[in-house]
């Protein structure tokens, strides 16, 4: 797998993401229109709470219209004592059904019985009325387990030494500990989070800043990926210049010109002039290689090598010369002489830009 499709499959995956969360906004404004405070409270306030709860929720059940069955009749959620802590007892079930209740059903009947159900087919949805009820028993049943008494408060403080006493140990001795990464990490989440939230608080007041807000996150994501894989592209594309500081294995400038130079009158000493002027031509090769003329390549002929000279380059003459005579006595198998050589030898000392001759001085 590319990191082509790596990146495109988290485009994806980080559009699909952003487009669920506004989906998860909208429905939880649906459910919950109302606000969603809460409130540090006492038993007794609770016990209250519940008993105004069931007030309104049997206030609803009877005139079934928007002022006696406002969800903000609710009020807040409730933290309440719970052992040696606090609970949260949330009710926005509460609101959501109070909302629901607001519209009088013209038809409301009792759901079908499960035997009455053909095939197929889906029971009919609880009205409202009956779930109204159901709100009342629910609520008068929190109020009783409410006034029941409450198990003691458990002292843990021996079982907290004892974990204190174990985390000390040299091997939990980082347990604690937080990289870099899982601390911005946290801090993206929370924005994020704190992003949706606010949305879904203005939705509730204005529908279109909490929209304005969830699709302008969504665009920003899409540039932002946008814009990183136009970087990659960039980097994808061939490049003149290699990347490598050194030559690939293989190619002419991975041996240093002076080498096939010593090579090449070596060979001419013993009069193997055919290998002197496959030397003489490495040689020059190697040379305008190292200089960067072009780019490393062992794969390259003699004839693309010449290619790569532009027509306005003064070399491209004698590197037409020199690559016509290696190619015609070392592919060729003509035979040749010492003329042959020098001649060679001249035209790569001049590509190479030292003086001519077998006893040319190096740079």
């Amino acid at each position: 797998m590319t990191a082509r499709h790596v990146l495109s499959g988290a485009a994806l995956a980080v559009v699909l993401g952003a487009l669920s969360a506004h989906g998860a906004v909208l429905a939880s404004e649906k459910a919950a229109p109302a606000t969603t405070s809460e409130r540090d409270a006492s038993l007794d306030e609770y016990r209250q709470h519940l008993t105004e709860l069931s007030a309104v929720v049997a206030a609803c059940a009877k005139a079934r219209d928007t002022k006696t069955c406002d969800p903000e009749l609710v009020g807040p959620d409730d933290h309440i004592p719970f052992g040696d802590g606090r609970r949260l007892i949330r009710f926005a079930w509460l609101r959501a059904l109070l909302a629901e209740a607001q519209v009088r059903e013209e038809a409301e009947t009792k759901p079908a019985k499960e035997k009455d159900v053909k095939a197929g087919e889906e029971p009919a949805r609880p009205m409202a009325t009956e779930l109204l009820r159901e709100a009342q028993t629910r609520l008068a049943a929190d109020l009783a387990a409410s006034k029941e008494t409450a198990p003691p408060a458990t002292n843990h403080e021996q079982q907290r030494a004892a974990m204190r006493q174990v985390l000390a140990e040299s091997a939990f001795r980082h347990l604690n500990e937080r990289g870099v990464r899982d601390v911005l990490l946290e801090k993206l989440g929370n924005w994020l989070n704190r992003i949706f939230a606010g949305a879904s608080r203005m939705r509730a007041r204005s529908a279109w800043i909490g929209r304005l807000i969830v699709w302008g996150f969504i665009v920003l994501v899409l540039a932002g990926l946008a814009w990183a894989l136009l970087q990659l592209e960039r980097r994808w594309r061939v490049r003149l210049v290699p990347e490598m500081d050194r030559p690939a294995p293989g190619a002419a400038s991975a041996r240093d010109w002076q080498l096939w130079l010593a090579d090449a009158r070596r060979a001419a000493e013993g009069g193997r002039w055919r290998e002197a002027i496959h030397f003489a031509y490495w040689a020059a090769i190697s040379r305008l290689e190292s200089r960067r003329l072009w780019p490393a390549d062992r794969a390259r002929t003699p004839r693309a090598y010449l290619a790569l000279v532009s027509e306005e380059d003064p070399r491209r003459t004698s590197l037409a010369r020199l690559t016509a005579s290696f190619e015609r006595f070392w592919y060729g198998g003509r035979a040749s002489a010492e003329s042959d050589y020098r001649q060679a030898e001249e035209l790569a000392a001049g590509l190479m830009g030292t003086s001519g001759g077998a006893g040319a001085s190096r740079p």
